[in-house]
């Protein structure tokens, strides 16, 4: 408050804190008005800063709350992928041994009876590996394994998976290739792994003597995909019974099945076509569909290609997964080699063994990591089977500690384990292990991986 009514000065006022500037003479209700509007403008302000606080406070606590949340559920994944594994894999071990006739003789309708079972506990296995998929795409924890592939290779491997069901509901097959396809460069596991997935659906859904069709298009030219690349086209094509606008944008939610009453006539979880489009996703690519109730779909993954200097010999020929284990060994050299299998499941132990000693293998069994140890160094076998989870030490530790000794620095050690989750393989390698298997693992398998360890 001053006489002082120049420019210079209110602004030398302002400049050293004040809020407002009143002249004299001042008029008392214009003093009282000014007091009261600065006294409710601190009060608003003191309010807004408040709740500015209280939220961030809120916001900081619900993200701590989300990163704990995405721990816990990784968490149980992991531990539900192991508690469901760990009882398939000996469910799978034993029916694979039963029909080797491991156990003995057994007659055609047992057979068939083992094969039965054998395809049940498969298609349970297929069912933990979609969720645990999708949970791993969600939280970020799924690479890609990007290598230089063949559309052709691609195309007849997804259908090999399929033939079989088709054939039985006297389902046609057609391939529609175009010539002079080019490789691409892409995970081959994952895309044929999403080309299966809708290949089955169109199987499952389409009556008998209906038809399916594989189509490729390339180059593929469309309008709201970006135009500085150039794209492949997969075309799924059924005669089916097709599915109603209405229903088409709920095939991608999670969990999500259009025929979803009681008494709906298809089984499935409803997370196919949801990994479907997380996976083509991930590589960049476009998944659409489009149909027609009481005629048909058709399902396209779009996915971008780049040209690949690297020349087609060197990268098209590839040996199959039984060429790689396969390895060339003279039966003097495996007469009776001593494995340690370190397990506590008792069905596991059982199934395994019984496999192992068919093979002609010698087996000593321990049942924690602790007897895993102390077996190792007294029996110095010629190879280890690891179970990781195991009561006492777990067998990542029984693998460190058993690689302290200089006299089994060098003996083969297998993680046979139902841990699948991202970085397990990684864990187990950097413990010692020289391979990792996960459960359930075909003993056919195993067995390849023990001579290939073992030459």
């Amino acid at each position: 408050m001053t006489a002082l009514t120049d420019l210079d000065s209110k602004m030398k006022g302002f400049d050293l804190g004040a809020l407002d500037y009143i002249t004299k003479p001042f008029q008392d209700r214009e003093v009282l008005a000014r007091i009261k509007t600065h006294l409710q403008l601190s009060k608003l302000t003191k309010h807004l800063e408040k709740e500015v606080a209280e939220q961030v406070i809120s916001l900081k606590q619900a993200k701590e709350a989300a990163e704990k949340a995405n721990i816990a559920k990784s968490q149980f994944l992991a531990n539900m992928s192991h508690e469901l594994r760990t009882p398939l894999n000996a469910i799978l071990g034993i029916t694979e041994g039963l029909q080797d006739e491991v156990f003995g003789e057994i007659n055609e309708k047992q057979v068939k009876a083992c094969q039965i079972v054998e395809s049940s506990a498969y298609h349970l296995l297929s069912l933990i590996n979609d969720i645990l998929d999708v949970a791993k795409i969600e939280s970020g924890q799924i690479n890609l394994d990007y290598s230089i592939v063949s559309v052709d290779q691609l195309c007849q491997a997804s259908l090999t998976f399929i033939k079989q069901q088709a054939q039985k509901k006297g389902i046609q097959i057609l391939i529609k290739l175009p010539i002079n396809l080019p490789n691409l460069r892409v995970d081959e596991r994952r895309i044929c792994q999403a080309l299966i997935n809708l290949l089955t659906n169109a199987v499952k859904f389409t009556p008998e003597g209906g038809t399916i069709t594989l189509e490729v298009t390339f180059p593929l030219v469309k309008q709201e995909l970006p135009s500085s690349k150039t794209y492949l086209r997969f075309g799924i094509i059924d005669t089916g019974v097709g599915i109603a606008p209405e229903d088409i944008d709920r095939l991608f939610q999670p969990f999500v099945q259009v025929d979803s009453d009681l008494n709906r006539q298809y089984e499935g979880t409803g997370l196919g076509l949801t990994l479907v489009k997380r996976l083509v996703e991930l590589h960049g690519g476009v998944v659409t569909i489009s149909s027609q109730l009481g005629v048909g779909s058709c399902f396209t993954i779009d996915l971008p290609y780049e040209e690949i200097e690297v020349p087609l010999p060197d990268v098209a020929k590839k040996l199959s997964p039984s060429e790689q284990l396969m390895p060339s060994i003279q039966s003097d050299k495996l007469t009776s080699p001593l494995v340690l299998l370190a397990e506590d499941n008792e069905a596991n132990i059982i199934s395994i063994s019984a496999y192992l000693h068919a093979k002609e293998y010698r087996l000593v069994v321990a049942k924690n990591g602790e007897e895993a140890i102390a077996l190792a160094k007294s029996q110095r076998p010629n190879l280890i089977l690891m179970d990781i989870q195991m009561p006492r030490l777990d067998g990542l530790e029984a693998i460190r500690q058993i690689r302290l000794d200089p006299s089994l620095e060098k003996v083969p050690i297998v993680a046979l384990t139902a841990l699948a989750m991202s970085g397990d393989r990684e864990r187990c390698l950097e413990a010692g292990a020289d391979e990792y298997l996960s459960k359930p693992v075909k003993l056919k398998e195993l067995s390849l991986a023990i001579q290939k360890l073992l030459t």
